[in-house]
């Protein structure tokens, strides 16, 4: 019998939580990624000559994480911004989850994300000549990325 965790997941919603309080549901969410660096060591014959090279996976990198929602009246997102760029000492670090619902709103999956900080907030273009909504955009750093 198949395991129902097997399944594949529709992403039907989708929330930033900072210890354990949802603060924000989202629409799009890209940069979801590791990449692992390459290193390459070189090998030479006793003669000097090239001989072959290898390849060894070096240090992890993570991808920028970018939410997007429609925009709205809170502002809990642009006052953590501003308590990054206030900052005089050290940045103050958040760890957090982007958490993944099925369509009954149950959770069932998430995305941890450790010492991550805002590092970009976009408001779209303001036009008066057409009526779509408008998207607020988040760009975080991180150092890590677990997924559960």
């Amino acid at each position: 019998m198949p395991n129902p965790h097997d399944y594949e997941l529709q992403g039907a919603y989708f929330a930033l939580e900072i210890k354990d309080v949802e603060i924000a549901w989202f629409t799009g969410c890209s940069g979801l990624n590791v990449e692992l660096e390459v290193m390459e060591f070189k090998a030479i014959q006793n003669k000097g000559s090239m001989k072959s090279t290898s390849k060894v996976p070096g240090r992890p990198k993570y991808g920028d994480v970018t939410l997007k929602r429609g925009f709205t009246q809170s502002l809990d997102l642009m006052k953590w911004f501003n308590t990054v760029l206030e900052a005089k000492e050290k940045t103050p670090y958040k760890d957090g989850s982007i958490v993944i619902y099925n369509r009954t709103q149950e959770e069932v999956n998430r995305f941890n994300l450790t010492n991550m900080w805002p590092c970009k907030i976009t408001a779209s273009n303001l036009s008066a000549s057409t009526d779509e909504l408008m998207v607020e955009e988040c760009t975080m750093k991180h150092e890590l990325l677990e997924w559960k």
